[in-house]
């Protein structure tokens, strides 16, 4: 029995030892894994702070390239702005420039006038009255400038008065055809092509494209005398049904196809 009892005591033993041994193995490995894996998150941990602050760079990058962007774009507009200022003021200046030039042509003739009245003074020009001669050229020229200038007031005024005109009869003009197109819209028919006296309603042959609406009040006329009013209550584009109000029916009338239908209220002016 002792003898046994010390087999299993030495089994007991040797496993003990064994499970030691290999749970001692394991925790070894474990622990070189565990340690490699620290080593692996610091590398990981270190790469990820460059990354982060290569990000950070590029992104201060990216930010300023931004801002020189709308910099340059916004240069860009102040150019173009200015561009379009000075073509308009080059256009200024080249109407200003000609307006001028007639004026210098003008002066020229008046220049080459005054040569002639001092050629064509005569002999009764002297040392004495050569001044008063001269003062009267000099306010002929003055008056012909003044003269000059008036005309050139009067033809820019003239300007600015056509030009208003112009714009005036151009809206005259959008209003009278407007006007027209609302007078031909109220004097445009269209004709009954079916009846149902029971149901008291009719079929016109037009609809929303001829202008009716479902406010729209119809009026059904025949051989040019007024049978009696009807309401629409069903438009299409091409067709409109409507309800006939019999307590506008003419005595003893009866609405037909072939009836014409026109606007009880005429579009306004």
């Amino acid at each position: 029995m002792k003898a046994i009892l010390y087999i299993v005591a030495i089994v007991v033993a040797c496993g003990a030892i064994f499970f030691s041994y290999s749970f001692s193995t394991k925790f070894d490995a474990r622990q070189k894994v565990r340690l490699e894996t620290k080593e692996k998150n610091k590398t990981v941990t270190a790469d990820v702070a460059v990354t982060n602050t290569k990000l950070t760079q590029e992104t201060a990058v990216l930010a300023a390239s931004e801002q020189k962007r709308e910099e340059v774009i916004q240069r860009v507009n102040v150019l173009e702005a200015t561009g379009a200022t000075l073509k308009r003021e080059s256009a200024d200046w080249d109407s200003k420039l000609k307006t001028q030039k007639e004026l210098l042509a003008d002066m020229e003739k008046a220049m080459e006038t005054v040569k002639k009245v001092l050629g064509d003074m005569g002999s009764d020009v002297t040392l004495d009255n050569l001044g008063d001669k001269v003062a009267e050229v000099e306010a002929d020229k003055k008056a012909k400038q003044s003269t000059l200038d008036e005309t050139t007031k009067k033809i820019e005024d003239t300007d600015k008065i056509l030009t208003t005109n112009r714009a005036e009869s151009d809206h005259f003009t959008k209003r009278l055809i407007e006007r027209n197109a609302r007078i031909g819209a109220n004097a445009r028919e269209a004709v009954v092509t079916a009846v149902d006296q029971d149901w008291g309603f009719l079929v016109i042959g037009a609809g929303s494209n001829s202008g009716f609406t479902p406010q729209t009040s119809l009026l059904v006329m025949r051989d040019g005398r007024l049978i009696g009013r009807v309401r629409p209550s069903s438009i299409e584009p091409n067709q409109t049904i409507a309800e006939i109000d019999f307590k506008s029916m003419a005595s003893g009338a009866r609405i037909m196809p072939g009836d014409h239908v026109m606007l009880s209220k005429p579009n306004t002016n």
